[in-house]
């Protein structure tokens, strides 16, 4: 009896690659926020951290496009620094979690200054 030669053949597949631009941090930070055309600042949490935007809870419903002022606290080293934030929402969903927020927003930053970018840039290398 022959052997059977087998046909080798490559394996394809299908491969699931992120398109984000940045690496993502999971964290657990204050925010404070307000619709631009808000004048009182409500509270939030940022779960995700990223160069290019954050994954944040917050009790009001806010609409796709709409800009935020953020104001987002985390300590590097012995120091607490905040930094302000112009972000657009890019995405929502409810989450109904009491101790988050009823929202979930994904938001990319709009404007951020130069002395803002530097310090979260050296925060997010902390993180790696």
């Amino acid at each position: 009896m022959e052997k059977e030669e087998k046909e080798i053949r490559p394996r394809v597949g299908i491969v699931n690659l992120e398109r984000r631009g940045y690496p993502r941090f999971t964290v657990n930070l204050p925010i404070e926020y307000y619709l631009v055309d808000w004048s009182v600042s409500q509270r939030g949490r940022v779960t995700n951290l990223s160069e290019g935007g954050l994954l944040v809870y917050l009790r009001e419903r806010v609409e796709i496009g709409h800009h935020l002022r953020l104001k987002l606290f985390f300590t590097s080293g012995d120091d607490l620094n905040a930094i302000e934030i112009l972000a657009e929402v890019v995405w929502m969903d409810i989450h109904l979690g009491k101790d988050w927020g009823d929202y979930r927003f994904g938001v990319r930053f709009v404007d951020i200054s130069p002395e803002d970018w530097t310090r979260l840039q050296k925060f997010l290398r902390s993180l790696s």
